[in-house]
C-alpha cells in the first residue's frame, strides 16, 4: 500500500440534514408490509408483530438528534488512505503515557459498538480504574461502512484494511500500538498483528476467525485432546454445523451478490432494520429479544449509520472481497508472532478451540466469561474493558521485564 499524497487529517462533526430524517419518516409511514404467516416465530425470520412495533418506535419515539449528540462527544476526523475516505474517532487519554489502541468493529456493527468502552479505556481514573491502564483510543469506521463509505473500488478485504490502519496510526504519531476487535474487526486486528509485528504490541480479540471446528471431529482427533477440550470440540462442531445449515444465508448472499441485496436495503428502512436486527437477536446473549442484551435506542443508532449513509451494499462487499481474494489476501496466513488474547463469550456464534488457536496465534491470554455474546463491547462493556486492561498490563510487564 502506498501513502496518499494528501495525508491531511480533517476535523469532522456528524450533522445529518433534517431532510434525510424527514425522508426516513416518510418511508416508514409508507412501509409496504409482507403478508405474515399466522403463528410463525423467529424461525421464519423477524416476526411481523415484533418488527412493526420496532418500526413504530423508530418512527415516533427514537431520537436521532440525541444519538448524534452522543456520538459528537467524541472528537472525530476524516482522512484519505489508499484512495478510501476514512472516518474515525480519536480519544486522547489525559494520561501522557497511555498505550495507543485501535478498536475495530464488524458487520452488522459500527463505531456505536464502542460507545460504552472508549471512555473507560481512555480515562480509567474517571471510571474507577488506574492511570497505568490508560489508552489513547482510535475508533475507525471500516472502509465501506457508515461514515467511511461507500468505497469506490474493489479489494477492501481484511488485509488491506489492516494496512490502512497501520498507516492511520502512523499519521496520528503512534509508532507502536495495540489492536482490539470482534467479527470483521477481529480479522483486521489479527492481520494487523501478523503483518505488522514490529509496530503492534498486542492483539486482543473477542472472536478468532478459523479457530472453530469446521468438520466433525474424528475419534483420533478427539483422543488427542483432554476432556475439557474434547467437549469443547464437539460443542464447536455442533454450533458451526447449526450455523452453516440454518443461519449462514446472509453471508453467502453478501459474498456472491452484495449489490443485488443493496437495492432492497437502500430503498427500504424496514428492510435494512430487519436485516440487521435479526443478527442482534441471534448473536447476542438474549433469550428472545435483542433488547434483552443491547439497549433498543443503541440498536437503532447502529442501524441509522447504515441507513443514513446508504452503505448496505458497500459494507456487505467485505464478504465478497474475502471470497474472491487473490494474491496475498488469498494466501494461507502465516502464524502471528504478536502477543494475542482471546476473550471467549458463551453466546458467540463460534466456539473457539484453544489447540487450534495456538497453531496460528501467539496466544498468551485466554479468558472465558459466563455471559455475553458476539457484540461484547455492547453487551458486557465492563467485562471487555477489564480484560483489555489486564491483557495490555500483561504485555507491558513482559516488555518491561
Amino acid at each position: 500500500m502506498t501513502s496518499s499524497p494528501d495525508e491531511s487529517i480533517r476535523p469532522f462533526r456528524l450533522s445529518i440534514p433534517q431532510s434525510d430524517l424527514d425522508d426516513l419518516h416518510e418511508r416508514l409511514d409508507r412501509t409496504r408490509w409482507p403478508a405474515a404467516l399466522p403463528g410463525a416465530g423467529w424461525e421464519y425470520g423477524v416476526p411481523d408483530g415484533y418488527l412493526r412495533e420496532l418500526a413504530r418506535y423508530w418512527r415516533h419515539e427514537y431520537d436521532w438528534r440525541a444519538a448524534e449528540g452522543r456520538l459528537n462527544e467524541w472528537p472525530q476526523f476524516t482522512t484519505t488512505i489508499d484512495g478510501a475516505h476514512i472516518h474515525f474517532a480519536h480519544l486522547r487519554s489525559p494520561e501522557p503515557d497511555a498505550t495507543p489502541l485501535i478498536l475495530t468493529h464488524g458487520w452488522p456493527g459500527s463505531i456505536v459498538e464502542f460507545l460504552d468502552v472508549a471512555g473507560p479505556l481512555a480515562d480509567p481514573v474517571a471510571h474507577g480504574g488506574e492511570a497505568a491502564d490508560a489508552f489513547h483510543v482510535v475508533v475507525p469506521s471500516l472502509p465501506g461502512f457508515g461514515l467511511s463509505g461507500p468505497t469506490t473500488e474493489p479489494g477492501w478485504e481484511a488485509g488491506r484494511v489492516a494496512d490502512a490502519w497501520a498507516e492511520l496510526m502512523r499519521r496520528l504519531g503512534y509508532d507502536r500500538f495495540g489492536a482490539q476487535g470482534g467479527d470483521w474487526g477481529a480479522a483486521v486486528s489479527r492481520e494487523l498483528g501478523r503483518a505488522h509485528p514490529d509496530r503492534v504490541t498486542g492483539v486482543h480479540l473477542n472472536l478468532l476467525p478459523g479457530a472453530q471446528a469446521t468438520s466433525e471431529p474424528t475419534e483420533e482427533e478427539l483422543g488427542a485432546l483432554g476432556p475439557e477440550e474434547r467437549e469443547r470440540a464437539l460443542a464447536s462442531w455442533r454450533r458451526w454445523s447449526a450455523w452453516m445449515g440454518d443461519a449462514s444465508a446472509y453471508a453467502l448472499l453478501h459474498a456472491t451478490r452484495p449489490h443485488t441485496l443493496a437495492y432492497a436495503l437502500t430503498d427500504s428502512p424496514v428492510g435494512q432494520l430487519a436485516w440487521i436486527i435479526e443478527k442482534f437477536r441471534e448473536w447476542t446473549d438474549s433469550r428472545e429479544l435483542p433488547e434483552e442484551a443491547v439497549d433498543r435506542d443503541r440498536l437503532l443508532t447502529n442501524v441509522m449509520l447504515y441507513w443514513l449513509t446508504g452503505t448496505a451494499g458497500s459494507s456487505a462487499r467485505i464478504y465478497y472481497e474475502r471470497a474472491h481474494a487473490t494474491g496475498r489476501a488469498a494466501a494461507p496466513a502465516e502464524p502471528s508472532t504478536t502477543p494475542t488474547a482471546l476473550a471467549v463469550f458463551p453466546a458467540e456464534i463460534q466456539v473457539p478451540l484453544r489447540h487450534k488457536a495456538e497453531r496460528t496465534e501467539n496466544l498468551v491470554r485466554w479468558t472465558e466469561f459466563d455471559r455475553g455474546g458476539h457484540f461484547a463491547a455492547m453487551e458486557e462493556p465492563d467485562l471487555l474493558v477489564a480484560d483489555v486492561r489486564a491483557f495490555f498490563r500483561q504485555v507491558r510487564e513482559k516488555d518491561a521485564g
